[in-house]
């Protein structure tokens, strides 16, 4: 019965392949490219063919999208990802000049990844340390591979009033790399990622970042969520009328540990602005003194919780004077100031559902240039914090400081109004933000599949992780309304959209919680 019922929705599937734009399906790409091993040979079949259509018509986009699958450890997945390649250039032989290039560029780009540097190195060049991309673009012959930038990669889909066929899903004007910067800045993070610039054909400069040693699929398929959410924040007329919408950028896998990262301009961590106002004032407590006044993780909790009230007094809130000097005009500071809390509260909300940890001070930026609050650094996602060694209790970062600068009202008025507007659009939504997720059961993570929990199809390759399902399954129970308490399996029923917020700003404040943090989290900032 289940393969009739299979059959069936495979041939409606090719009829509608037929009917449709293909940019609707280019839409789905990574939810496409992720079943690439399907057990079902018919279902395999339509969906290798769907990919390939799709690569001959957006050739640039879709290289870039996919080849991070042609590059996997699982040597099934690969092939099957050049055998969609091969058929792509069967339907158009000029791919397969297009495809080397873009080849070669990537193993260029990851070569500058992997570069190892001594300690105390903080700049490589192109010209010196990566010839072999230098010659690369001096070569007349060498295809136009375009920039990798967010608003080259997405989809734009017609309005509901707009023509579906004359629709282009593209509009941006397509921006080639044209050769780099010779300079490659090494930063100070402990994988060593190097800054490079891309010279674009409109003669603007473009700046990514190459990032070693993490699996960014992660990384890129939260930016899917976070878009899908956006677009649900535009249909919703209380969210539109507040501007709600998350700060996405360019996330572009290359392998399964190393990719490019788009560059977020003009943003200083939460981390930077405070300690460098602490330095003007002379407060704060100076990072030496903090390692001997910092609890020990064998202390009791309530230890731990005199420990930090007693440091609450010595890093007072800050905050809000980055507002006052970085937007000295009136208008432009209050708009600044509802921009931050309304991004604010939208990525606790996400970053909430999601799991997401690690919201340490380096991690949160904030945009001179209109005040957003922009996430970066995705590792520690689906409640990997609460595992840590000191775990993570705390549901987002909503420290003091953040609290301050939200003004008088707090947390009251702007913000929650937010959050709830947020958590009901995500609620209702839940459904199409679960197949964003879905991917991951079955194109994990390689920290997932070096546990027990990977099962293998030896017949046709395809995974299915129960880690992966574990998490999948958690984040749909959030969006349902339910709560975990912490390491606990006990959940109550759903509580409602304003329960929920509120129950999830009092743990986020709660200096109980704050007090049982790793010092390195700064719960005290």
């Amino acid at each position: 019965r289940n393969s009739i019922v299979l059959s069936a929705m495979n041939k409606e599937i090719s009829e509608l392949f037929n009917k449709l734009p293909l940019y609707q399906f280019f839409a789905a790409f990574s939810q496409l490219i992720s079943r690439i091993c399907h057990a079902h040979p018919d279902v395999l079949k339509n969906l290798i063919d769907i990919l390939s259509r799709l690569v001959v018509e957006y050739p640039q986009q879709a290289l870039w999208l996919s080849i991070v699958v042609s590059k996997s450890t699982y040597s099934i997945r690969s092939s099957r990802c050049q055998e969609m390649f091969n058929i792509a250039i069967n339907k158009d032989s000029s791919l397969q000049v297009l495809l080397a290039h873009m080849t070669h560029l990537v193993d260029r780009l990851l070569e500058i990844c992997n570069k190892p540097v001594e300690n105390h190195q903080t700049v490589l060049t192109v010209s010196g340390n990566f010839k072999s991309l230098s010659k690369m673009f001096s070569n007349p012959s060498f295809s136009q591979i375009l920039v990798p930038l967010k608003s080259m990669l997405n989809v734009t889909l017609p309005l509901k009033d707009q023509n579906h066929i004359n629709h282009n899903p593209f509009p941006n004007k397509y921006v080639c790399i044209t050769g780099f910067e010779d300079e490659v800045e090494v930063l100070s993070s402990l994988q060593k990622p190097k800054k490079i610039t891309i010279q674009g054909s409109d003669g603007l400069k473009y700046t990514m970042m190459c990032k070693p040693k993490d699996d960014l699929r992660r990384d890129s398929r939260l930016m899917d969520f976070n878009d899908i959410v956006n677009k649900f924040l535009r249909r919703s007329e209380e969210a539109r009328k507040r501007w709600l919408c998350i700060r996405t950028y360019a996330v572009v896998p290359l392998n399964e540990e190393c990719g490019l990262l788009e560059w977020v301009p003009n943003t200083s961590s939460l981390r930077y602005i405070i300690l460098k106002l602490y330095k003007e004032k002379g407060q704060g407590i100076p990072v030496k003194q903090l390692r001997t006044l910092m609890a020990k993780k064998e202390q009791s909790e309530q230890e731990k919780l005199s420990i930090f009230l007693k440091l609450l007094p010595q890093n007072p809130a800050v905050f809000y004077e980055w507002f006052l000097r970085t937007f000295p005009n009136p208008m432009l500071w209050y708009s600044a100031r509802i921009t931050y809390a309304r991004t604010l509260a939208v990525m606790s909300m996400v970053g909430y559902i999601l799991g997401l940890g690690d919201r340490h001070g380096e991690n949160i930026l904030f945009d001179s240039k209109n005040g957003d609050t922009v996430h970066v650094d995705f590792n520690c996602l689906f409640n990997k914090g609460e595992t840590f060694e000191w775990p993570e209790k705390v549901p987002f970062r909503l420290t003091h400081n953040l609290v301050d600068a939200l003004g008088p009202t707090g947390v009251e008025g702007v913000y929650r109004a937010a959050c709830e507007c947020t958590m009901k659009v995500l609620r209702d939504q839940r459904e199409p933000l679960m197949c964003i997720l879905k991917p991951f059961i079955h194109d994990p993570l390689v920290e997932w599949s070096r546990g027990k929990h990977r099962v293998h199809n030896t017949d046709s390759g395809e995974i299915n992780n129960e880690k992966a399902l574990t998490h999948v399954s958690d984040i749909d129970l959030r969006l349902q309304g339910v709560l975990k308490l912490f390491n606990k399996k006990s959940r109550g029923l759903p509580l409602s959209v304003e329960g929920y917020v509120d129950h999830l700003i009092q743990e986020a404040q709660s200096p109980y919680s704050l007090s049982q943090m790793y010092i390195g989290w700064a719960p005290y900032m």
